[in-house]
């Protein structure tokens, strides 16, 4: 991974390269949703575009993704929902 990012030194795995019925572990670890993006951290999975970038911001404070800002975070969150809609 690049200098600074997140997963910079830490086991950080993103199932789900080939097709759902190709993927068991994928299925193993959401299997509501059957799809990406799926983040596994320490084998816990964390499901969904929007949780995922919190998780991130959350677990590793030191490399924020969303902006600091609460209005500016709220439409980074916008974006996010309205491109999964798409």
């Amino acid at each position: 991974s690049a200098a600074g990012s997140p997963a910079q030194g830490r086991r950080v795995r993103i199932p789900g390269r080939g097709s759902v019925q190709q993927e068991p572990l994928l299925l193993q670890h959401n299997p509501v949703h059957k799809k990406v993006p799926l983040l596994l951290h320490d084998e816990k999975p964390v499901a969904e575009s929007v949780v995922i970038l919190e998780y991130i911001d959350e677990t590793w404070k030191e490399n924020p993704i969303l902006p600091e800002a609460p209005h500016d975070r709220s439409v980074a969150r916008f974006w996010v929902h309205f491109v999964e809609e798409k």
